[in-house]
């Protein structure tokens, strides 16, 4: 019995070392912090890509999927390494600002305008998207917006100042703000039979659609870049700049925009590489 007390506390310390090794070595493996946009993660991209980036080079990338407005406000914080958003004045913006050591272009989708197949608004099979945003404020048609600052709720602002409408007048009562992501939003404008803006990824990808179908496409108002920049370590020395341009780098090459063009859901390309090196 003592033997046998003796050999299950050896086994135990056995355990306990070996747990403490596994736990240290996760503690040193690299990382960075990547502050992105909903359309990246709900799209399933993200998935699909960073494990070829983490086999490549042993670095794991953690996403805070936020909006582009929160993530760039994450990033001027400092509390990310590198930022992978979708509205391109806002990205020029923090580069010129210090807060970005540089811009680069890494995709493109585009985005569409949904609605119930009834069509209230009239907009279907249209090629103008402010044009159909008129048209839905004058049909007072239930439209949902993210109301999140995202790099979807730019665009949709500015095809509602385009069409010379605004909107906020009218909230809660026709137009309604879910403020959240664009999978929930999509859920919303499900629910209430209304319209909404959304990316093609995220739509492509998207399994609960009910009467929603696409209404307004083509327009090049609708044209969606994505850009990626290391956070400054001249700012924030903290960042992993090593690492986070390690990411960069290899999104723009031949291996990492043959990655983004190979993700399709049923069949369909999500996202069009357009790194230009």
């Amino acid at each position: 019995m003592k033997n046998l007390r003796k050999i299950l506390k050896l086994a135990v310390v056995a355990l306990s070392g070996l747990l403490w090794l596994n736990t240290a070595a996760q503690a040193e493996k690299p990382f960075i912090t990547v502050a992105s946009t909903t359309s990246t993660a709900n799209s399933g991209l993200f998935d699909y890509i960073l494990p070829m980036f983490t086999k490549k080079t042993g670095v794991d990338v953690r996403v805070v999927a936020v909006g582009t407005g929160q993530a760039i406000r994450l990033a001027r914080k400092g509390d990310a390494d590198v930022l992978f958003v979708h509205h391109r004045p806002s990205e020029e913006k923090f580069v010129a600002d210090g807060f970005g050591v540089k811009r680069y272009d890494v995709m493109y989708n585009d985005f569409i305008i949904v609605g119930p197949k009834d069509d209230p608004a009239g907009i279907m099979g249209g090629h103008d998207a402010a044009k159909a945003v008129a048209e839905i404020a004058t049909k007072k048609s239930v439209f949902v917006s993210r109301g999140d600052d995202s790099g979807t709720n730019k665009r949709e602002r500015s095809l509602w100042k385009a069409a010379g409408v605004d909107p906020v007048k009218h909230s809660g009562k026709w137009y309604r703000e879910s403020g959240s992501g664009m999978g929930a939003t999509l859920n919303t404008a499900v629910a209430m039979n209304g319209y909404t803006l959304a990316d093609r990824g995220t739509w492509l990808s998207f399994k609960n659609r009910g009467p929603l179908e696409i209404m307004v496409e083509g327009d090049t108002r609708l044209m969606n870049p994505y850009g990626v920049m290391l956070v400054s370590p001249k700012k924030y020395p903290h960042v992993k700049a090593k690492e986070g341009q390690m990411f960069i780098d290899w999104l723009i090459s031949s291996e990492g925009q043959t990655a983004i063009g190979n993700y399709k859901i049923n069949g369909k390309i999500l996202f069009k590489p357009d790194a230009h090196q």
